[in-house]
């Protein structure tokens, strides 16, 4: 269930096993917006594209290093090591490509492979329930019901679901209902400017680097992506911004961040292009007041600037019904964005069950790198945000939880607790 990122990882990851795989996404129509959003490319997610990507294209641009500024715009620390980064619209259509066959200009869709399952992607999919049933072969299975936008219902049968359906995951409400997603009191502004639409200077000083700034309530970061259509030549490539700032609860400020420009209150996330007018200005100025000169040109040059709200959810558990039922990525753990993990996260949960599946990992292996790796993030990701939104550290603090948070999966050691089934 789902067919973002997370859901196509698992469809691109059984596919590959030869099993037979159906998507089913919400959204009525049949692509998903183009999200505007920048990734940052962990080990796992390369080594998912290494694994199943054949589409012949760069998937990421390398960043040499890290480095923070002060209120004025000067490198007050720096550190070498190389990062890559990507975006979601290109990650998504590779995805597509690879999975369904999807033709878009982002790459060529490569030819089939003996041995895949087949691989159908539906949309306007809107999964209402979940039961256990009985199998033709006697082994047990799940009936899968959903309705579209337009009141039409119908059900198909799986062997196994897997609800890779986001951190508001329909099957975690079904098969974890007490698990709650909550506001952590802040905001991420997001979006995007083009790279030749900067000024020199800043983009002298932002150029193929990752670059924060923080203090009390505000960290903002930048970093290069891919720009239309997965463009990576320089100047065609996208400066993407994370912008945190507080919005306490029921506070007017979050009420007028979160209303869109037709009068709508959004719970969650304000759509590139859909803030209001009047509030983005406002941001507009708040920038110019609070960030460094190259911080506040990328925020107030975004022609499709978005907001998302940030939340906590974590459910207890990931395996249901006997294996029936599995969660993967943000179903089973919403991270902080801060942790740089979301898609890291899909992407290993999604490779390590299909080696769970094929025999390579035992069982107990694979729950207790699942859950080690959702518990430990989740709560790095908590801690991370408290630090940086409601507490005033040194640099060196959120230098360390930089560093801390970019260490590879492989090297983490989990707590007995992460771990524990």
């Amino acid at each position: 269930m789902g067919g973002s990122l997370g859901g196509l990882a698992a469809g691109l990851a059984l596919k590959a096993l030869g099993h037979d795989t159906t998507i089913l996404e919400r959204n009525p129509k049949p692509l998903l917006q183009d999200q505007g959003a920048g990734i940052v490319a962990g080990d796992d997610t390369l080594d998912f594209f290494a694994r199943y990507n054949r589409c012949d294209r760069p998937v990421a641009i390398i960043s040499h290093g890290r480095q923070y500024l002060d209120r004025e715009g000067n490198i007050v620390h720096r550190e070498e090591m190389e990062q890559s980064t990507t975006s979601w619209d290109l990650a998504y259509y590779l995805m597509r490509a690879n999975y369904d066959g999807l033709k878009s200009a982002y790459c060529e869709v490569p030819g089939p492979v003996a041995g895949h399952g087949k691989a159908v992607h539906t949309h306007d999919r809107n999964v209402t329930d979940i039961k256990e049933e009985p199998s033709n072969h006697g082994t047990g299975g799940v009936r899968v019901f959903w309705q579209t936008s337009k009141g039409e219902a119908g059900s198909l049968h799986a062997d196994i679901v897997v609800g890779a359906d986001g951190p508001s995951s329909t099957i975690r409400n079904i098969v974890q209902p007490n698990t709650e997603r909550r506001y952590a009191g802040y905001c991420a502004l997001r979006g995007t400017l083009l790279e030749a639409s900067a000024s020199e200077p800043t983009r002298a000083v932002l150029r193929e680097r990752l670059t924060f700034f923080h203090r009390p309530g505000v960290q903002v970061l930048t970093y290069l992506i891919p720009g239309e259509d997965g463009a990576v030549a320089p100047g065609k490539r996208y400066i993407n911004f994370v912008y945190y700032a507080n919005f306490p609860p029921g506070s007017a400020e979050l009420e007028e961040i979160m209303t869109d420009r037709d009068g709508r209150r959004r719970a969650i996330t304000m759509p590139p292009g859909m803030i209001s007018a009047s509030a983005w200005e406002k941001q507009r100025g708040l920038a110019r007041a609070r960030l460094p000169p190259q911080f506040a040109e990328v925020v107030c040059g975004a022609a499709k600037p978005f907001v998302q709200a940030i939340t906590d959810v974590l459910s207890p558990e990931h395996e249901y019904w006997g294996g029936k039922v599995v969660l993967l990525g943000d179903a089973l753990a919403g991270f902080r964005p801060h942790t740089v993990a979301s898609t890291s996260q899909a992407a290993f949960d999604a490779m390590i069950f299909a080696d769970y599946l094929a025999g390579k990992v035992s069982r107990e292996e694979w729950k207790r790198e699942t859950l080690g790796f959702a518990r430990w993030i989740h709560k790095r990701g908590v801690d991370m945000g408290e630090h940086s939104q409601f507490m005033d550290l040194p640099l060196e603090d959120h230098i360390h939880d930089r560093n801390v948070a970019s260490r590879p999966r492989q090297e983490e050691v989990y707590p007995e607790w992460a771990t524990k089934f």
